[in-house]
């Protein structure tokens, strides 16, 4: 884990690397909501930030070449935090097809959701990655 940000109004990048095993979910769920409740995002959207960093996870692991690496990078801006999550495939196929009960589900938790597959070198899969995009609920509507 390499990178820190912490206090109200603080900006940083945090990223996460381990392998793609379901073992390691629970710990970056927990990256995520702490550095959410740093970020002083109320319950709730800790909550939805981290249901949806749980749910984008186990499905990239499923999708994980053998002996993959995860990476999660979680870039807390103002009122926003912006979570990549990233493993290398065999096959390349569309991580979170759109319109998929997955899809909706993220849509709902999070603010912003995308989903990439990036080639990999002839004859080799490559790598998906998700991102999402978690905004803080601003003080007018508490």
């Amino acid at each position: 884990m390499a990178g820190a940000a912490g206090g109200v109004g603080q900006t940083g990048v945090t990223e996460v690397y381990t392998a793609a095993s379901a073992i390691a979910i629970p710990t970056i769920r927990t990256v995520a909501a702490d550095l959410a409740a740093r970020a002083d995002f109320d319950l709730d959207s800790i909550a939805d930030l981290r249901m949806a960093v749980d749910d984008t996870c186990t499905r990239l692991v499923r999708l994980a070449a053998c002996n993959a690496t995860l990476s999660c990078s979680f870039a807390v801006r103002v009122e926003r935090i912006e979570v990549t999550a990233e493993v290398d495939v065999n096959r390349m196929m569309d991580p979170l097809p759109r319109g998929s009960f997955s899809w909706w589900v993220l849509r709902c938790l999070a603010d912003e959701v995308t989903a990439l597959v990036l080639p990999g070198e002839a004859g080799q899969g490559g790598r998906v990655c998700i991102i999402l995009v978690k905004q803080a609920l601003s003080a007018g509507l508490l």
